[in-house]
């Protein structure tokens, strides 16, 4: 059965209800030298709500503030049936080490910054955006939970953190009754499935529904890169472009052009285009609770949208499946092996149904 963007899921152990696709706004605001003005802007914002749409993904400092003071104003007549989303800890003010940071200092100043700019009083839920390995958990999560308790943030939420951090995080907040986290936003896409090994699992048993940014891996997916993109750098040729930041990113090797392929295949078979394809795939996995998808213009969101419509068979999904499968590592492909399994379980096959 097809998706819409009115067929809300719940997100984590929460009660909050979001869309399946929630919409990017780091491409409102041409700070970054792409993105979409704001007029542009306003048209992808109505576009995606038009559609049902609840769910809206932002930063602090998402092309320089511009994102949040674009939003703030898109906001205002529908606000309270919208989930706003907005991440603290990067840097702020050049110079300042205390603007940035998952400290206590950065968090208040962050969310204060994030509320004024999104003229709001509330947020929906609040992200730490990049794991900083100094500040302790204890005081990461006191401080949300202060904030919660004050009324000015909702829900928690973590980024680009490992797992294990994570997983202590909110068996923390569980045993001293402090604010529990319910969502996580990584990477993945078919070019990075690394969230497989232990972020997405982890996820999962503790209660966190997964946002996951870049699924078109930086548009690699999406067709727009070639092999002459190989040797391209964020410079070249004067680009300052997303496309030519994304190929100086290393993003674009011969691995993952070879992957791209199989979904331009796919969506061929299909009658769809590869960015529908590749953000169907990650929809299906039941850890995703809903990808972040950007866009410069109305016609790439609707675009991307469709991706909601896709159904594949066993085998097109078997062929997305090989061409971008990962080593999982140690301790994982040990614990699979069917020397393990008979040492343990007696060479017995038991069904997991967690």
């Amino acid at each position: 059965m097809s998706l819409t963007l009115d067929t809300y899921r719940l997100l984590g152990r929460s009660g909050l209800r979001v869309s399946p696709l929630a919409l990017g706004t780091a491409t409102f605001g041409t700070e970054w030298g792409w993105g979409a003005e704001q007029d542009d802007a306003r048209k992808l914002f109505d576009t995606y709500v038009g559609r049902g749409g609840n769910f809206i993904d932002t930063a602090n400092t998402y092309t320089n503030g511009s994102s949040e003071r674009m939003l703030g104003e898109f906001v205002r007549d529908r606000r309270e049936s919208l989930v706003l989303a907005t991440k603290y800890t990067t840097l702020r003010r050049p110079g300042d080490p205390n603007s940035g940071g998952a400290h206590r200092k950065s968090l208040f100043a962050s969310v204060e910054s994030s509320l004024r700019r999104l003229n709001t009083d509330y947020i929906d839920l609040l992200f730490l955006h990049v794991w900083d390995f100094t500040t302790p958990v204890e005081e990461i999560l006191r401080g949300m939970d202060d904030l919660v308790r004050q009324g000015k943030i909702l829900y928690v939420a973590m980024s680009n953190a490992p797992a294990w951090e994570i997983s202590r995080m909110q068996t923390m907040a569980d045993l001293r009754g402090w604010t529990p986290l319910i969502a996580l936003q990584i990477e993945y896409s078919l070019i990075n499935r690394a969230g497989e090994r232990d972020l997405i699992p982890m996820a999962r048993a503790m209660g966190l529904g997964v946002t996951p940014y870049s699924p078109l891996g930086g548009g690699v997916l999406s067709g727009k890169y070639s092999h002459a993109d190989l040797t391209a750098t964020s410079t070249d040729s004067g680009q300052g472009n997303r496309k030519s930041f994304n190929a100086g990113l290393g993003m674009v090797t011969e691995r993952t052009l070879a992957i791209a392929d199989v979904v331009r295949e796919v969506s061929a078979e299909l009658g769809r285009t590869p960015a529908q394809v590749a953000l169907a795939w990650t929809l299906r996995n039941p850890g995703v609770t809903a990808p972040v998808i950007g866009a410069r213009t109305p016609e790439q969101l609707v675009g991307n949208l469709g991706a909601l419509e896709v159904h594949f068979t066993a085998g097109q999904l078997a062929r997305l499946d090989e061409a971008s499968a990962i080593d999982l590592g140690y301790p994982h492909d040990l614990l699979a092996g069917d020397h393990i399994r008979t040492v343990v379980g007696g060479g017995l096959k038991i069904e997991n149904r967690r």
